[in-house]
């Protein structure tokens, strides 16, 4: 997907970091097309920045005084909904924290500088965060209306022979995966997801599904079996793929370069579906920038496979789900609140 920017992105960075603030802004600032319009040092004053400067991307710290940021961003949500970047921490603490935040609203999330990120890298893919964030399409009262998991209303499913559900998604599909997983029933058919995550934020992620869905939700190891009432999550930083042994399918959890600048990459996965499920498996592709899966999800349909992409009006970026359309590899287009339910019928086709 081409993004073609009329002015420069408007950015206010909230972090209570003096030297966080003012490295990103002088890195940030560096970038044609991104202008730092302010920074603020916790959420009090950047609400009032937020109203004074009008920024289109609002980069946050998770971890701030006065008032912590999954607390803002939920005022934020409900009262100016804007796309909002999180920096979180890649420890264990910080990983759940980022999800919270992702469920909250948040459109993408990124490592601080750290031991695995060097500031150039994380500025680097700050910036290609903040253009993805720029064009996201932020719906009032998304926590209400999409994570409302307190008594899922779960679809049924017939028993059926078995068949491999796969499914890819990138910005936004932390809000749409949680959509679409909780309201499968316990004995919904195997699943394998990629959604684009940051290595240890896969973790925390899948216990977080897990403890809200009725299947079983882990993030995949190497050599997990995909069988009826279970969704693997390809862990963040490697790629994942479906193999076959006779009757029984399981994956395999691989290292590699980036596939559509991406690991793990959807693509990867779907061509695996297409090459041993074939006829037997049913893909959706789901909010997301870029071209991720859209080749894959074509070979899967070649190959026997029912597939389906999220439609535009749902999806908080139409990239993926655009380009899964355009190549023609999607047999349906369904909203969001559809989805789960058009995979479980095509499931039993």
């Amino acid at each position: 997907m081409t993004i073609t920017l009329k002015r420069n992105i408007r950015v206010l960075i909230v972090d209570d970091s003096a030297v966080v603030r003012k490295i990103l802004s002088q890195q940030l600032d560096q970038h044609c097309g991104i202008e730092v319009v302010g920074t603020a040092p916790d959420p009090y004053i950047a609400r009032d920045k937020i109203v004074a400067l009008e920024p289109d991307v609002l980069t946050l710290d998770v971890e701030m005084p006065k008032m912590d940021g999954i607390t803002f961003l939920r005022k934020l949500m409900k009262y100016h909904p804007m796309p909002v970047i999180v920096l979180s921490s890649l420890t264990p603490e910080g990983s759940r924290t980022a999800i919270e935040a992702l469920e909250a609203g948040a459109v993408e999330v990124i490592c601080k500088p750290g031991a695995a990120y060097s500031v150039g890298d994380t500025c680097n893919i700050l910036i290609e965060k903040i253009k993805m964030a720029s064009v996201a399409r932020i719906n009032k009262n998304v926590e209400t209306s999409v994570f409302d998991t307190s008594s899922p209303r779960r679809l049924n499913m017939v028993e059926t022979t078995n068949k491999v559900l796969a499914i890819g998604a990138s910005t936004g599909g932390v809000q749409a995966l949680t959509s679409v997983l909780s309201a499968f029933p316990a004995n919904a058919p195997g699943t394998v997801v990629v959604q684009h995550m940051p290595a240890n934020f896969t973790t925390s992620f899948a216990e977080r599904l897990n403890q809200i869905c009725a299947v079983k939700v882990d993030e995949a190891k190497n050599g997990d079996h995909v069988i009826p009432g279970r969704v693997l999550i390809a862990p963040g930083g490697f790629h994942m793929l479906l193999q076959r042994s006779g009757a029984e399918y399981y994956v395999t959890i691989k290292d590699g370069p980036q596939v559509c600048r991406q690991r793990p990459s959807v693509e990867v996965l779907f061509n695996s579906v297409a090459k041993y499920a074939g006829a037997n498996a049913v893909g959706a592709i789901l909010t997301g920038m870029g071209n991720d899966g859209a080749s894959g999800l074509l070979k899967m349909r070649q190959s026997g496979a029912h597939t389906l992409a999220q439609d535009e009006a749902s999806s908080i970026v139409f990239g993926m789900p655009k380009a899964a359309i355009e190549l023609g590899g999607a047999e349906k287009i369904v909203p969001l609140s559809e989805v789960a339910r058009t995979l479980l019928n095509l499931a039993m086709n």
